[in-house]
């Protein structure tokens, strides 16, 4: 493997956006062919359908196909640990909940990490058609287009988004504190079930900043490095350095995020 500085990662995302494009037209075929959803609970309002490790299934087949000694960890099938190999870290159907409820907001989301970092991020919205990707050092784009995060210079003008832990009913960290700090204090809150989408929306100026508290490296990595390429800043929620394994993540603009880590912190004032 050539060394990690010269390495531009354009071969993987090129695959990247194949495998998510290939699960995409998948979900979207399955949702026009009015297929019954199996639907099962893997917690109290953790759901998972039959389409998704159909998709997951899918996803693996093209990647590994491309490069067959990478490893993968997927939401539904699990997968590699980390080891000195890339590692795909894989959503198919970030947006689960929306999806068998026939609410239109879902994506795949595909990165690639190598030695703790992510190098390559692909979220694809089949929804709208949109594809969000990035590799390190080579900017992020909606559709081949250059994307940059929003001017917002204070939370005041902000428009944030964020969304709850699926053990919500029954743990007393269930971001209804935040999400209250927030709401006093920005234009405008919204949770609309895909952090892989919000993330990209940060990275597109179509949000401000967003933050969750209880996420899944698959989650985050690839929405993480579209965020960083467009410009913005990502960290844990407690400012700490952005690690996809570590269950939280603050994106930002840059410019907000200050402020937005002393909301979390309930040191802001009213």
């Amino acid at each position: 493997m050539k060394d990690d500085h010269v390495r531009t990662w354009e071969a993987e995302r090129r695959t990247a956006v194949q495998a998510a494009r290939l699960a995409g037209r998948f979900l979207q075929q399955q949702r026009r062919d009015g297929h019954a959803l199996e639907v099962r609970y893997k917690g109290a309002i953790d759901l998972v359908t039959d389409v998704d490790p159909r998709a997951e299934r899918l996803i693996q087949a093209e990647l590994q196909r491309a490069f067959p000694d990478y490893g993968l960890l997927g939401e539904e099938a699990g997968g590699a640990l980390a080891d000195d190999r890339p590692r795909w870290l894989v959503d198919p159907l970030d947006g689960t909940t929306n999806y068998a409820h026939g609410y239109p907001w879902y994506a795949v989301s595909i990165g690639l990490e190598v030695a703790g970092e992510v190098v390559v991020g692909v979220v694809y919205n089949p929804v709208l058609d949109e594809l969000f990707s990035a590799r390190r050092g080579g900017g992020a784009t909606l559709n081949g287009d250059p994307i940059r995060v929003s001017e917002a210079g204070e939370l005041a003008r902000a428009l944030l988004a964020s969304g709850f832990p699926y053990d919500a009913w029954t743990s007393e960290r269930d971001n209804g504190r935040e999400w209250r700090r927030f709401l006093k204090r920005v234009v405008s809150l919204r949770s609309d079930g895909s952090a892989a989408l919000d993330l990209c929306h940060v990275a597109a100026g179509r949000l401000d900043g967003y933050w969750e508290l209880d996420l899944e490296p698959w989650d985050m990595a690839a929405g993480s490095l579209i965020v960083t390429e467009a410009g913005g800043q990502v960290t844990g929620t407690d400012g700490r350095l952005f690690n996809p394994h570590a269950r939280s993540v603050l994106a930002s603009n840059g410019r907000i995020h200050a402020e937005m880590l002393a909301v979390l912190a309930g040191k802001a004032a009213r």
